[in-house]
């Protein structure tokens, strides 16, 4: 079973009132879900009770006492007890939402938080719609990646740079492809969207797959995949300086016409090169004005904490304590 599936039969078992970590220990001894070398399967389990709560999945329901919430099924309410649920006891009042859906974050809004982190490393990075593009063949989606970056090698003295430029100016820079999705909580999960990853960064030197949320339980599985086919797997955070590479991406030649199939399919793609490629061959005397409009056109980045804090909260997306 998924380890969802794994939570669920677990309050299903216990049949009352309970903490994560008692649901984390109930998995594990009855061989629900194989956590493999996690080293913090309470904590995954934490998380994804939270998940069920902040979706609206009206399944499971929580109560707080004292600075700690107790889950329970709602098909096993009946068998608690009205004092307990009604806060006649010193448990506090249910904090659920019953009928109306809790509002949860898309995965488009992590796109500012992944731009941020890349920002940070010297990347210019820019979404990419395929919605916008050419046609309307739900396939798009696999030759499509969701975000595209470039870095440039900044070399220090002039002649150095027109030297490395006059041999090969693809040199000069590498471009990134980074698909990117809220959670992956399986090893079903995982594989689809490592080759969506695949499928969609076949023209970029370098291609990631990028979550929110992975489980614990499959650092072996991705540890695998990534060194049989270099794509680089990127935890992100709420704190998006905070996010970390988990697996390197492996360096490819560029595959230029794939780029050119993607320029024809996608105008802001297209845009994203011509911009790059103005970027690359301006004279010194234009460099900033060209680096200036390839940083407006790209995405939007944080300025300091602060913003972050206030888009998580504005976005709700959780926010690590």
């Amino acid at each position: 079973m998924t380890i969802k599936e794994a939570i669920l039969k677990s309050l299903d078992d216990i049949n009352t009132l309970t903490k994560y970590s008692e649901i984390c220990e109930h998995i594990i001894n009855n061989g629900y879900y194989d956590f493999g070398a996690a080293k913090t399967p309470d904590a995954t389990i934490s998380a994804l009770l939270g998940d069920f709560i902040r979706n609206g999945d009206t399944r499971v329901k929580r109560i707080k006492q004292g600075g700690s919430y107790l889950y329970y099924l709602t098909k096993n309410e009946q068998n608690i007890g009205i004092d307990v649920l009604s806060g006649d006891t010193k448990i506090e009042k249910v904090e659920v939402v019953r009928s109306k859906k809790v509002k949860a974050y898309e995965e488009r809004d992590l796109h500012k938080l992944l731009s941020s982190y890349l920002k940070n490393t010297d990347t210019y990075s820019k979404t990419i719609f395929h919605e916008q593009s050419n046609g309307k063949d739900s396939n798009q989606i696999w030759t499509h990646p969701d975000m595209v970056g470039i870095k440039f090698l900044h070399l220090q003295t002039k002649t150095s740079q027109i030297f490395l430029k006059s041999i090969n100016r693809v040199d000069t820079f590498k471009l990134s492809s980074y698909e990117l999705k809220k959670e992956i909580n399986s090893d079903s999960e995982l594989k689809k969207a490592f080759f969506q990853a695949v499928s969609n960064s076949s023209w970029a030197n370098y291609g990631y797959l990028v979550a929110f949320e992975f489980s614990d339980s499959l650092n072996e599985e991705m540890a695998r995949l990534n060194q049989s086919f270099g794509i680089g797997i990127i935890e992100l955070n709420s704190n998006p300086y905070q996010s970390k590479i988990l697996f390197p991406a492996v360096y490819r030649d560029l595959d230029f016409r794939t780029i050119d199939k993607l320029c024809k399919m996608n105008k802001e793609f297209e845009k994203f090169i011509e911009q790059t490629e103005k970027l690359m061959t301006a004279s010194e005397k234009y460099a900033s004005g060209a680096e200036k409009e390839l940083d407006e056109f790209c995405d939007k980045y944080f300025s300091n904490d602060t913003e972050v804090e206030t888009y998580c909260k504005q976005k709700y997306i959780p926010i690590n304590e």
